[in-house]
């Protein structure tokens, strides 16, 4: 398809969609506490689709009334045997964090996805849930999906994690409520945090010191009612284009700023950009933003901070092809293993427009700035590497088309309608 030009810069307000990580989680702890959950503003894309579609298969009553979902929780208890293979589709978050609540189930089951999901590693996760206790098992004894689980009763771990990966602390979190004894977690890295935030929220124990996370086992958690912010990391694509496209006056609504998630808005700052939060709602952490314009210088990104801006990334390594000087980020290894592997598709694809983007071993290299033009360029079947060619185009004269746009749909099916609302 062809892609959206401007030529002046991004006006108006909008509403980007509901954070993804917390509509996930919203229908796990759900489905696992006792009694109704209410979640309002949930993100009906198609990843958050596809949990929604593996725990009615476990036996959980979820409907939607209205714009919200409601959710009838079971308890760790009453989940049921699936009578089909588990489909989690293109989502990662839901195969993995699945994986730490299966694990303790008394019953069989087997879950895999799409072809892209199907290729991406899951002992990072399957190895602490086997320490734990659960037998899990990839394809033909690899570790690749469909992963069979055989759930059994679990043990606490103290487990120190190798990488930081907020979806394989949030897979053990989920073992550890069901396992007998507490179990402590060591975080290499501060990841985002949500799981941890809502045990809290639905009323169980857990304890956070600096990097180290214990948690009590047999818990039983509560509904509760959950109202989800935008998700930065959709927001993450306007803020660029509005901090790059001259005479951009843009205002963003209600978007999460969990602390554990905001790099994306360190970085733009310490490169320049002019961003304001304005109406912060501490209960929600959220915020207004407003993002006008204004001139970016390189910067090095790496160490702490990378796992709070790990999916906005490939968008940040555009911001620096239009920043003066070089922009180095390092410690970002795990962009290998998302949809595609999002380093070289980045250092890719933007070279095709003109870009001068080095991938190295665990980063990229980008010099800046460099003028763009037009091509053919390919979303490699991931969502945020097609959002972001779409940013590019705008900085663009020429026509850029986009193969395989459909990839979008993962977690934001309506950002070429909202695009358009504002140039």
């Amino acid at each position: 398809m062809k892609l959206l030009k401007t030529k002046a810069g991004l006006k108006g307000t909008l509403t980007v969609p509901a954070d993804k990580s917390i509509s996930h989680r919203s229908i796990m702890f759900g489905a696992i506490s006792h009694g109704k959950t209410t979640i309002h503003n949930f993100l009906r894309a198609e990843d958050c689709m596809s949990t929604v579609a593996v725990f009615k298969e476990l036996g959980v009553k979820i409907k939607e009334v209205g714009q919200d979902i409601h959710v009838e929780g079971v308890g760790f208890q009453q989940l049921k045997a699936p009578n089909k293979n588990l489909d989690a589709g293109n989502s990662g978050t839901t195969m993995r964090l699945v994986l730490g609540i299966l694990a303790g189930q008394p019953f069989h089951s087997q879950i895999s996805g799409d072809a892209s999901l199907n290729r991406r590693p899951m002992e990072r996760v399957m190895g602490p849930l086997r320490s734990m206790g659960g037998e899990l098992q990839g394809q033909e004894g690899s570790e690749f999906p469909p992963i069979d689980i055989q759930g059994k009763k679990l043990s606490s771990i103290t487990y120190e994690m190798p990488i930081a990966s907020a979806q394989v602390k949030s897979a053990i979190l989920f073992a550890a409520l069901q396992a007998t004894g507490t179990t402590k977690i060591i975080e290499k890295e501060k990841s985002r945090n949500h799981t941890e935030e809502m045990i809290k929220q639905f009323g169980g124990t857990i304890s956070v010191n600096d990097k180290t996370i214990t948690v009590p086992g047999g818990q039983q958690l509560t509904g509760q009612e959950v109202t989800v912010p935008g998700d930065i990391s959709s927001a993450a694509f306007y803020l660029v284009a509005a901090s790059l496209i001259a005479g951009s006056d843009l205002h963003l609504k209600h978007v999460g700023v969990n602390p554990t998630r905001t790099g994306i808005l360190d970085v733009l700052k310490e490169m320049g950009a002019d961003i304001v939060e304005t109406a912060i709602d501490q209960k929600n952490q959220a915020a207004d933003l407003a993002i006008k314009a204004a001139p970016l210088k390189g910067v090095a990104i790496g160490g702490e901070i990378i796992p709070r801006l790990i999916d906005e990334l490939p968008i940040i390594a555009l911001a620096a092809t239009q920043a003066q000087g070089t922009t180095v980020i390092r410690d970002a290894q795990e962009l290998k293993v998302k949809e595609t592997n999002r380093i070289d598709a980045t250092a890719q694809e933007l070279n095709k427009l003109g870009a001068n983007v080095e991938p190295t071993e665990d980063g990229l290299i980008i010099h800046g700035p460099t003028k763009l033009h037009g091509g053919v360029v390919d979303s490699h079947g991931d969502h945020r590497i097609g959002m972001m060619l779409q940013i590019t185009a705008l900085l663009t004269e020429e026509t850029v088309e986009l193969t395989n746009p459909e990839a979008i749909n993962i977690s934001y099916p309506n950002f070429f309608t909202d695009l358009a609302s504002l140039i």
